[in-house]
């Protein structure tokens, strides 16, 4: 590749910032699954296939739960990597350091890009006159920076060892491509003397490629036209060879960006006013928000100032904001956000990559921190925004020589100040390495950096019962219990740490305190039940399934009752009341007309159905469970669940 040039000095430092994230990163790869870990892999069967048959392997790559979308590739790779090495968490981290570091690879040749594009494009105004990008011989030092400075921030390190967030760092490994290919198209296009359809093929063939490719990943790689018209404003002015308007520049966005745009705005609008979008959520869409102007001013904060206590992953304890002045620093977020984008305008014509690296920052953020009503904060969601501010910020503190020779003012203190920023990020990035090299290290470091968080409290003592192994005299039985009661009782708090206690006291046959029960029935009453509820509730019933807890009826059937008084429940709950109505109470009815119920509320999940027939099957109600496999047949995408289908069929009632 012309642009990685072996003997240039931008190449060499290239290579030494890879080696150093490799080494910062090392230690962390020696850590354990965490949070999301579990319900995507650890306990999806779906990506631990057992073989590498193309029905397995369409199976793993509809298995994700985390979205509708499925993101097969992703949850692809989660397969290749379980077939490579089990669940040792040690190769799935390797996965993703090198992703990072490709990442990190295809991040320096944009930068150069862009750097060369905006240098050629910038005039100067006089002699002396300092260019905002340096001169033509160091692009490649300065875009080793960039790229450097982005790979070691701190603000990244979920992307790279919380294995989940592969999805976010394989989706923009596309992103990336897709922005090298359009802006190489464009200056081939501005090269070329005649109309330059070379150029623009492979604009087009760039952005419809990779954005179809990254979406496989993760949605975010929608986010790749947005991106590459913000270059295009900025960079390249939707101008042709002869410096005249290109209305075929103009008609690609029309069809890769607004077209595509209304749609999916339009298709999310039906849903997203329906008030059960938001039921599971402590946040509406105007609180959100508002909330969010915050978040984006403390992501921009967090990446480029990072602190141990800013960067905690965990992040549920956030003061939701509920006007423009509670808390006032809400209005003041407005208004600095409103800043930020006034000086993308001002400074867009002396100072284009700047100019450009806030617009990307900012545009990255318009997906996930505005109507959809994701949770409020995650830091992986920086992960192509950062490289945004490295853009705005790397530039300005490495000034060089103008064409005058004449020295940029304050050349010493702003190189000493990038490489103080440069070690900071570094030492930031090591340090969490290293404290997420142990699971207990991890759980207690957060726990003291968020000690408001209940996730953070229910993950430390979590990670203590793992260790108790369910024996009573262990020393980390009698830690475990300060955490997550401390967990229980904080504001905005799921069920969980009620279950991990009553799960734990279960399992080593101690009594269970009754007030456990009552908070966790009471949070099911106030609140409809999310993802963790459902979870903790089908925790406890596959603890009494297996026979390992002995749990009361009358306290469990609350529980139910509680999760279920809420309108629209979600199939994942309706089966899981099924499941146990069907298997703990022998309540053939109940598991039936619960397993019927979450068949009607996920017609397209197999995993309901599969278990509908076998009930039908048990109950001798033959006809109804061969129009049930008949139904299931429509869902077999690829023979994937052909096997099941035969041994379905091979049921002995239904011979």
């Amino acid at each position: 590749m012309k642009i990685l040039r072996f003997r240039r000095p931008g190449f060499w430092l290239l290579l030494g910032f890879l080696g150093i994230t490799a080494a910062i990163y090392w230690p962390g790869l020696s850590g354990y699954w965490l949070f999301d870990d579990y319900p995507n892999i650890v306990d999806n069967h779906g990506v631990q296939p057992a073989s590498t048959s193309i029905p397995a392997l369409i199976n793993a790559a509809l298995s994700s739960p985390s979205s509708d979308f499925k993101r097969p590739l992703a949850s692809l790779s989660f397969a290749a990597n379980y077939l490579a090495s089990g669940l040792n968490p040690w190769s799935w981290k390797l996965i993703n350091l090198i992703i990072h570091l490709l990442n990190g690879l295809l991040a320096f040749v944009l930068a150069k890009k862009l750097l060369t594009a905006t240098l050629r494009s910038t005039k100067t105004e006089g002699p002396g006159e300092i260019l905002p990008t340096p001169a033509e011989q160091q692009t490649g030092i300065l875009a080793a920076l960039i790229a450097g400075g982005w790979l070691v921030l701190p603000v990244n390190v979920t992307a790279v060892l919380y294995v989940v967030q592969r999805m976010e760092s394989m989706a923009n490994l596309f992103v990336m491509l897709g922005l090298i290919g359009y802006v190489a198209g464009r200056q081939s296009m501005l090269r070329q003397k005649q109309q330059g359809w070379a150029g623009l093929s492979l604009c087009v063939s760039s952005l419809i490629a990779a954005t179809s490719v990254g979406l496989l990943a993760k949605e975010t790689a929608v986010m790749l036209p947005l991106y590459a018209i913000l270059i295009e404003w900025l960079v390249f002015g939707f101008r042709s060879n002869e410096n005249h308007k290109d209305w075929r520049i103009a008609s690609l966005f029309v069809m890769v960006l607004l077209l595509p745009m209304i749609i999916g705005i339009t298709w999310l609008l039906h849903g997203l006013l329906n008030p059960a979008a938001w039921a599971t959520r402590d946040f509406t869409m105007s609180t959100r928000l508002l909330s969010e102007a915050r978040i984006v001013m403390d992501y921009l904060v967090w990446t480029v100032l990072p602190t141990p206590h800013a960067l905690s992953f965990y992040h549920d304890d956030f003061n939701i904001s509920t006007g423009l002045l509670q808390p006032w620093t809400t209005l003041a977020c407005v208004l600095a956000l409103a800043a930020l984008g006034a000086a993308i305008f001002a400074i867009r014509k002396r100072q284009p990559l700047a100019a450009l690296g806030l617009a990307l920052f900012l545009g990255c953020q318009s997906l996930t921190a505005t109507i959809i009503p994701l949770e409020l904060i995650f830091e992986h969601r920086n992960y192509f925004a950062s490289f945004g501010l490295m853009l705005a910020i790397i530039p300005s503190l490495t000034p060089v020589r103008s064409q005058a020779l004449e020295v940029s003012r304050f050349m010493f203190a702003r190189r000493v100040l990038l490489i103080g920023l440069l070690l900071l990020w570094a030492s930031q990035t090591l340090a969490t390495s290293i404290e997420w090299s142990n699971p207990i290290s991890m759980a207690e470091s957060l726990a003291v950096r968020r000690p408001t968080s209940p996730r953070a409290q229910y993950e430390l003592g979590r990670t203590y019962i793992i260790y108790s192994n369910y024996d009573p005299t262990s020393p980390f039985t009698k830690l475990a219990y300060a955490p997550l009661e401390r967990s229980a009782a904080l504001p905005g708090s799921s069920i969980l740490p009620e279950q991990a206690l009553i799960f734990m006291n279960a399992r080593m046959h101690l009594p269970i305190k009754d007030a456990w029960w009552t908070s966790l029935i009471g949070k099911l009453k106030a609140h409809k039940p999310g993802i963790q509820d459902e979870s903790s509730l089908a925790a406890l019933t596959k603890c009494v399934q297996d026979s390992f807890c002995d749990l009361p009826v009358n306290r469990m059937m609350e529980a139910f009752m509680a999760a279920l008084s809420h309108p629209n429940p979600d199939a994942r709950l309706l089966a899981n009341y099924g499941d146990y109505g069907w298997n703990v109470l022998n309540d053939k009815g109940l598991g039936l007309r619960m397993t019927e119920a979450s068949v009607e509320a996920d017609p397209h999940e197999p995993v309901y159905r599969i278990t509908l027939i076998r009930m039908l099957a048990a109950l001798g109600r033959k006809e109804d469970a061969l129009d049930a496999i008949k139904q299931l047949e429509a869902l077999n995408y690829g023979d994937r669940l052909s096997a099941t289908l035969a041994q379905l069929r091979a049921l002995p009632a239904l011979q």
